[in-house]
């Protein structure tokens, strides 16, 4: 793929991930905290197929072949931590967490508001006051507090009148 950016051909149209509709996107970037986190997982497995690596050279292979899952497992926790949130489309809303996925279509999507509550600091049962955005089906979907809006409150702000519009454009009762 050329990157138009460095080469002469600058008047190249630049093709974007966003411009297929009917793909599921993120109304916000993941925040750093999600990504740092997702970081750590990758570099320790990657040091779990170093030593893979390390033992099936040694010739304890059945080891080998163990360390060799448990990386891959890292690798697929890390992708799916990367994944967890809120993810829109036109077929619906679908809310991702780390042991499960829910997708509500939009005729179903009811009002979304943000309320004011005792929420999970960063997903642990600690619980500090802040604010949660609900869709009526759902439970609290994500809050201020999560991975992703932590120190964020800008980003927060922009993730809910997001979803505001998509609800009210889409056919939920905004």
């Amino acid at each position: 793929m050329p990157l138009p950016l460095l080469t002469a051909d600058r008047d190249a149209p630049v093709v974007s991930v966003y411009e297929d509709p009917a793909r599921w996107r993120r109304p916000y970037r993941p925040g750093p905290l999600r990504v740092g986190g997702t970081a750590l997982v990758l570099l320790l497995a990657a040091y779990v197929l170093c030593s893979a690596m390390i033992i099936a050279f040694a010739g304890a292979f059945l080891l080998a072949g163990v360390c060799a899952v448990i990386a891959v497992a890292l690798i697929a926790l890390a992708v799916r931590l990367v994944r967890t949130g809120i993810w829109l489309s036109p077929a619906g809303l679908r809310q991702i967490r780390l042991l499960s996925t829910r997708t509500l279509p939009w005729a179903e999507a009811g009002a979304v508001r943000v309320v004011e509550q005792p929420v999970r600091w960063l997903g642990l049962p600690r619980r500090v006051p802040g604010r949660g955005l609900v869709v009526e089906p759902f439970p609290v979907l994500v809050t201020d507090h999560g991975a992703d809006f932590l120190e964020r409150p800008l980003a927060f702000a922009e993730a809910v009148a997001s979803l505001e519009e998509r609800v009210a454009e889409l056919g939920g009762r905004a």
